[in-house]
């Protein structure tokens, strides 16, 4: 079975964990609202594609991200062309390592029961027309 699914926005990466210093000297870790977010955005897509299909826990996984990137207004008309052919690739934050990371962690006993079964991965950045998605897709691995 596959599972392909859509995130609306421009790509997200997943931000490192705040600490803060409590009054009474205490240290307290948490995760920023954002990437709690975008955590939730991503199950919800997968729980609308895959309609409760929940891969097995024995199984290797394939997982596929095409991270579209929305092009910038203020670039000359020539250079979006160029972003559109992919001559011009987003070699810009997030880093790709933390895209797959914010992905793969959210669906963590949602999709498969841990990331560990994730055996290939493939992580492709390109500029797209509009306010940007990334395309997931979890099949798998052969």
């Amino acid at each position: 079975m596959k599972v392909e699914f859509t995130i609306p926005g421009p790509p997200q990466g997943k931000a490192r964990p705040r600490v803060v210093r409590m009054k009474n000297g205490a240290s307290v870790s948490y995760t920023p609202d954002k990437t709690v977010f975008y955590e939730e955005l991503v199950r919800q897509r997968y729980k609308d594609a895959s309609k409760g299909h929940k891969f097995s826990d024995s199984l290797a996984l394939r997982v596929t991200i095409i991270s579209g990137y929305p092009i910038p207004a203020s670039k000359p008309k020539k250079q979006q062309a160029s972003m559109l052919a992919g001559e011009i690739r987003p070699t810009k934050k997030p880093d790709g390592d933390n895209i797959i990371k914010i992905v793969c962690d959210a669906l963590n006993g949602f999709a498969y029961k841990d990331d560990a079964q994730v055996v290939e991965m493939v992580l492709i950045k390109r500029y797209i027309p509009g306010a940007g998605e990334t395309v997931v897709r979890i099949e798998e691995a052969r």
